[in-house]
């Protein structure tokens, strides 16, 4: 059995003596490692029989009273493994840090001048601070089971090895199980010292990332009392988000709920995470406290998740039977009991591996540290360990499984596979409703099973079970309330001074009125918790407020919300979040307008000029169609070439009006005529359509196009004061802020167009839709929107950044849309006449050959498919009128042999010919050729016969 020895707390006179050395010593003792000597006697070429490993922790505490026996166990099962260390046995030195720093630096102090080599603890982050300082002079590797705290793991404590996981991951975790849910702010309570403030940090950079916060802070002393955490708790109670985050020590912890079961903030509503500080407290219980777990029901909690291996229940059943523990049954077991336990095994296999290696266990003395006269504090007793730089290299490389899984150190210097089970207080224990870990986040599987697996942290891909909540509930709380502070929800309107119909200030006791208002109050209504709220006036009344210092303020809190007819541009979407646009809106040029005079052409406005092109063509083409099918059978289309190209064209236009005379007598003719009959009638009907609406609709016409004409003038832009069309007019569309003039009411609008740009005025005015709208309706149609509208945008309510309360106005505003209130308040307060006169609209309602091509290619499709037909029936006739005999008789008597294009002429004469022939007469022809043909056929058989009789 290896060598325990627990050394006391020292005398209070040393103590005294030690802490002014420590406080007055100068920091270059502290700081410096150089001008180290080695003694001539301190080194030795042979491998030690016994070697010093300390430990140094709180032993009365829920962690120490589970490290000590874990640790002690280890020891023992080291010493009594042959296959290690090869005999060296291991004599662990306690100390006890009594919870206090400056103890636990006295104590570590004594501890080094046991010429150890290596030191496991301590448990607590505030100690490990102080205690690494001194660890990095000596060169003593310091294996911490308990100290989490993230900034322990910087490189300004390189002899510091955490061998249990970082509160970095545990922060990760909580900020996972905040997004899971949907909650966007939290509370923080946690104890103020190094472990708190380092884990609080941590996790308001991962809520960052998630794009949630921590609203509040609540820090208090590790020896504050239940008043102090009552007070303390009745001050976040009166604040909006219902979320709290408690990271504590485990010894005081249960302290927080047992205050906020007094304050009735256990209930219906809340949500309390805790760090891995509650399991630990909760496995170290003896028994089961019935008293105790009622206060924590619902309490989400996070715990360091190991696996179930063999090697873990093997030492669990024998816990029990420790003889080293002191007390009967599991009393003093939690996570950090196997942390303990592996921490020594790895100080074991690094030491073999660095004995194996040649490494020599050598100490030599530093001159920095060196008695001065009359001193009793035996400084120069403190000896450096020549090979701890390389020991902790071997440290860092080791990889074996232990009781808590794979030890294993990644580049950082943290253990590989950091992972938590989520736990959910319910009864009078705990369930899993999930694991985390650092490589697939939130999943209802054990970590190990995904590590085979590719990553996949996707929100769809996580997934816990469901939770039993405060208030025995089963429905997700929504995180926050508003705040019970009796300060109703400050509610911003801008004090207009024109287009009041959307707010302005009124003498009821809600102090406001108008569209934006109804809108918001019917919003709020639909909501299924109260919004007690008050109506708050931005502006001086003399003169629109600027939209954008009304938004600003709300971001700076100095306004919960605004209401109004407030723009949602991009410059404000970065300081506030704005609910789901109530309105459309959408900026538009007012101009003056006049009626267009008559035109004695309007008749041809109807098509465009390509569709007229188009259409006449085609009249033409079908008309000469007609006739090449027609003209062989029927006597209407026959006649002097010019009789028959006055047919042609008469029979062409006639069509229009389906007065033609002519009859069609083919089939191929009669087809293609009905496509055509159905063409015109179907252009025949757009045209009357079209030039009906250009001669009723009274037209009027401007001098200004749109917001391309109000670029490329000069001439004066008015604009509504406060309005956003500024910035958009001069950053956007560079135009001249010389040019811009701001004006406040409906009354300057109609006054500044009156006067014109030559007389002060303004030429055309830019403004949104909504106001336009209402403007013109009051103008008798003296003014108009010209142009279409050139930006798209809408009208919301503005709440600061990542108020829940935007998302659920949204949903309500979507609900009164869906079931026709939000029409109903338009109809209320914005009905107004339309113009029904159209501006510059002419050209945009011609008809152009985009919407009838398809007509026109069925008809070409259908005539070219009646000529192919028709000419192929043609040239069959044709070959079976022109006789071979004929041409070969030809070939013989012609004296001379005419040229081959004077052959071609004359053959295509002949079919031309026969092609204007009527069908009759090549029917008539061609039966007489049969006839002939038959007859001269009978007598030269005749012939024949009497040939070949006898004479």
């Amino acid at each position: 059995m290896g060598e325990a020895l627990v050394i006391p707390r020292c005398s209070r006179p040393a103590l005294i003596l030690l802490s002014l050395w420590f406080l007055c010593i100068p920091l270059g003792v502290i700081c410096s490692t150089g001008n180290v000597s080695v003694s001539s006697n301190s080194s030795s070429s042979l491998k030690p029989k016994v070697i010093n490993i300390g430990a140094l922790f709180t032993l009365n505490s829920v962690i120490g009273r589970a490290a000590q026996p874990a640790i002690t166990a280890a020891i023992d099962d080291v010493n009594s493994n042959p296959n290690i260390l090869n005999g060296i046995q291991l004599k662990l030195i306690v100390r006890d840090t009594n919870c206090s720093g400056f103890l636990g630096t006295m104590e570590a102090l004594q501890l080094m001048e046991s010429d150890i080599v290596v030191a496991i603890g301590p448990q607590s982050s505030g100690i490990a601070h102080v205690i690494s300082h001194v660890v990095n002079e000596l060169h003593v590797p310091l294996l911490s089971f308990g100290a989490t705290d993230p900034t322990l793991s910087s490189l300004q404590y390189p002899y510091f090895l955490r061998t249990t996981h970082s509160d970095y991951f545990q922060m990760y975790a909580i900020a996972d199980i905040v997004e899971y849910y949907n909650w966007r702010e939290v509370i923080a309570i946690y104890v103020d010292d190094d472990y708190g403030r380092g884990g609080i940090s941590v996790l308001g950079d991962a809520l960052a990332k998630k794009r949630a916060k921590i609203s509040y802070k609540a820090a208090f002393s590790p020896g504050d009392t239940e008043s102090a955490i009552n007070d303390l708790l009745v001050e976040v109670n009166l604040m909006e988000s219902r979320v709290y985050v408690v990271h504590v020590n485990p010894d005081t912890g249960v302290n927080i709920f047992s205050v906020a079961k007094s304050l009735n903030m256990m209930g219906d509503g809340y949500v309390w995470i805790a760090t891995d500080w509650l399991p630990s407290y909760l496995d170290s219980m003896e028994s089961v406290d019935p008293d105790t777990m009622n206060l924590l029901q619902g309490v989400i909690a996070l715990q360091h998740y190991t696996p179930d291996t063999n090697l873990k229940k093997s030492f669990m059943s024998k816990w029990n039977n420790l003889k080293y523990k002191g007390s009967a049954g599991r009393e003093g077991f939690n996570s950090y009991a196997l942390y303990a336990y592996d921490s020594v095994w790895l100080a074991a296999h690094a030491l073999d591996a660095f004995l194996n290696e040649g490494g020599n266990l050598s100490f030599s003395y530093d001159p920095n540290l060196h008695d001065t006269n009359g001193s009793m504090l035996h400084l120069a007793s403190l000896r450096v360990f020549n090979g701890g730089e390389k020991l902790l290299e071997t440290l860092l490389r080791m990889n074996f499984t232990g009781l808590s899984g794979q030890i294993q150190f990644n580049p950082d210097k943290h253990l590989v596979h950091p992972a938590y089970d989520v736990l959910n207080v319910v009864g009078t224990g705990t369930r899993r409703i999930g694991y985390w870990s650092n490589y697939s986040h939130l999943s209802i599987v054990p970590p190990e099973t995904l590590y085979s697996k590719p990553p996949n942290i996707s929100t769809g891909s996580q997934h816990l079970y469901s939770v039993i909540w405060p208030g025995d509930t089963t429905t997700t709380p929504r995180g926050w309330v508003f705040p019970n502070n009796g300060q109703p929800l400050r509610i911003v309107v801008p004090n207009r001074v024109g287009y009041k119909e959307f707010a302005s200030k009124d003498n009821s006791p809600q102090g406001v009125r108008g569209y934006c208002i109804d809108v918001f109050e019917a919003a709020i209504s639909l909501l299924p918790y109260a919004v007690p709220h008050t109506y708050m006036l931005f502006g001086d009344g003399k003169r629109n407020p600027s939209y954008d210092e009304l938004v600003y303020k709300v971001s700076q809190n100095v306004y919960d919300a605004a209401v109004g007819d407030i723009t949602i541009v991009t410059n404000r979407t970065k300081i506030v979040d704005f609910t789901q646009p109530y309105m459309e809106s959408g900026l538009v040029v007012v101009a003056p307008v006049k009626k267009a005079k008559s035109n004695p052409w309007a008749f041809l406005k109807p098509f465009t000029r390509e569709m007229w092109f188009v259409t006449a063509g085609f009249f033409l083409f079908v008309g000469a169609v007609v006739w090449i099918l027609e003209h062989r059978i029927n006597h209407e289309f026959r006649g002097p070439p010019s009789q028959q190209l006055i047919t042609i064209c008469w029979f062409s236009f006639s069509t229009m009006f389906f007065s033609h005379r002519e009859n069609t007598v083919s089939t191929l003719g009669r087809l293609v005529l009905i496509i055509w009959l159905f063409v015109v009638l179907i252009i025949n009907s757009s045209y009357t359509a079209s030039l009906t609406s250009i001669l009723t609709v009274q037209q009027l016409t401007s001098g200004i196009q749109g917001i391309d004409s109000l670029i490329s003038s000069t001439e004066p832009i008015g604009i509504q004061d406060g309005s956003f069309a500024l910035n958009y007019l001069v950053e956007e569309l560079n135009i001249a802020q010389s040019r811009i003039v701001k004006l406040k009411n409906p009354e300057a609008y109609l006054r500044a167009l009156k006067l014109g740009p030559k007389k002060g005025g303004v030429a055309a005015i830019v403004d949104e839709l909504p106001y336009i709208e209402l403007f013109l309706s009051t103008t008798d149609c003296l003014y108009q929107i010209v142009g279409p509208e050139f930006t798209k945008s809408g009208w919301g309510f503005a709440f600061q950044r990542d108020s829940p309360l935007a998302v659920d106005m949204s949903t309500a505003i979507l609900q009164l849309s869906e079931n026709g209130d939000l029409q109903k308040i338009y109809n209320k307060w914005l009905t107004h006449s339309e113009c029904m006169s159209q501006v510059n609209q002419v050209d945009e309602n011609q008809l152009s050959l985009t919407s009838f091509w398809g007509l026109f290619l069925i008809c070409g499709i259908a005539c070219v498919l009646a000529l192919i037909i028709f000419f192929y029936r043609v040239f069959a006739q044709y070959r079976r009128f022109v006789p071979e005999d004929e041409e070969r008789e030809m070939e013989t008597i012609e004296p001379s042999r005419p040229s081959r294009r004077s052959i071609g002429s004359k053959s295509f004469k002949q079919m031309i010919d026969f092609v204007d022939r009527k069908e009759i007469e090549i029917k008539d022809m061609l039966k007489r050729k049969n006839s002939n043909e038959s007859k001269q056929q009978s007598n030269r058989s005749f012939s024949d016969g009497q040939t070949s009789s006898p004479s």
